[in-house]
């Protein structure tokens, strides 16, 4: 996979310990990477990361706060990256609210800490920098954002994720001219096994259908382009292995961000996508109770156009909604029931196991990366 890009590779992942964070982490020490991971603490209780039981199966499991330049900085440098992916950030919308400096703190000041730290380690060859698909200035238009549109935001999370790629392409523009290779990369709406955030519809379908109560959701008609995390991840990889063997120039103002999601026809309401994973969960349907958000704004149409992943790229989705849908679903049947009978004593074999259906998937339908 990924032109074996990644065997022997040293990679360094900030926020390795949340969601896509461990996924990623899981992923590449398949593909053969030494993993190293700066994370501040567990994000909750449950998590992906302690499900796996991940962490001593990296080199490196650090704790730190993305804040902390010097702290940062030094862990970096003392891992020796070749490769670096930023994830680390504050992603919830509601807290962004509540918490706006720690916010923009997180997000924007945290993105220029890793460039910063990026910029004194000369061991850096490519550097992924993950933000969100809701870092475009929201139009509420039925069409796609391509990476070429306005970005910015009304609510603090999304003006923190468009400060964040403005910093980004700056360095990029000052500093790394001639290396290390860099991108910014946006997907937003990512579901899958493992998620258990506050605020979000699938951890909140699964903590109230384990304690058998009906799951309360907002905006039940907001359409979003659900896909499951393996997807975007893809595409990073993909991205990742194609700057670090020179495949794209160090600096070239065109292919600096790219988009990764779902095709243009996967774009289904939240009542849709709760009612579809109702069918997955035996016993309970999709009973819903509107909650107000006072005082939030947030986008009710949202999607992304990938033809530029497709053309520059080759990459593409791979799953179906019903096939994002049921990933999802048993990987959280399986943390709560078992598989076959059996419990497992953690979920790092379930998960590397959805990950090789996942490749072998990919791999059916002819995707290049795989």
């Amino acid at each position: 996979m990924f032109s074996d890009a990644y065997q022997g590779r040293r990679v360094f992942i900030t926020g390795h310990t949340g969601f896509k964070g461990s996924w990623l982490a899981a992923w590449l020490t398949q593909l053969g990477a030494v993993v190293g991971g700066f994370s501040d603490g567990v994000p909750t209780t449950p998590s992906h990361f302690e499900a796996m039981n991940l962490g001593p199966h990296l080199e490196a499991d650090l704790r730190g706060d993305i804040r902390d330049r010097d702290s940062l900085a030094s862990s970096i440098r003392h891992f020796h990256p070749e490769v670096v992916f930023h994830l680390a950030a504050q992603a919830l919308v509601r807290k962004s609210y509540e918490d706006p400096a720690l916010t923009f703190e997180a997000n924007a000041l945290g993105t220029l800490n890793v460039l910063e730290a990026v910029r004194q380690c000369p061991d850096v060859r490519a550097v992924v920098m993950i933000t969100s698909d809701k870092c475009y200035r929201n139009d509420e238009w039925v069409w796609g954002y391509r990476e070429t549109d306005h970005l910015g935001g009304s609510d603090p999370y999304s003006a923190s994720k468009g400060c964040a790629e403005i910093i980004a392409h700056s360095y990029f523009a000052s500093f790394f001219k001639d290396g290390p290779a860099c991108a910014t990369v946006r997907a937003g709406n990512v579901i899958g096994g493992g998620d258990w955030a506050a605020d979000r519809i699938v951890p909140d379908c699964a903590r109230a259908w384990a304690a058998g109560q009906p799951v309360q959701i907002r905006s039940p008609w907001a359409t979003r382009p659900w896909q499951l995390v393996l997807e975007p991840l893809s595409g990073y990889l993909w991205l990742g292995a194609r700057l670090l063997l020179g495949k794209n120039t160090p600096f070239d103002p065109q292919n600096q961000a790219y988009n990764f999601g779902p095709a243009a026809d996967v774009n289904n309401t939240v009542a849709e996508m709760v009612e579809a994973l109702a069918l997955h969960w035996p016993g309970f349907s999709s009973q819903m109770d509107t909650a107000g958000q006072a005082g939030m704004q947030e986008c009710t149409l949202l999607k992304l156009c990938c033809d530029k992943a497709l053309a520059h790229l080759g990459w593409k989705a791979t799953l179906d909604f019903a096939e994002t849908i049921r990933y999802t679903a048993e990987w959280y049947h399986c943390f709560h029931h078992g598989q076959g009978g059996k419990q497992p004593q953690n979920m790092l074999e379930f998960s590397l196991g959805q990950i090789a259906a996942y490749v072998n998937a990919a791999r059916q339908r002819k995707q290049i990366w795989a």
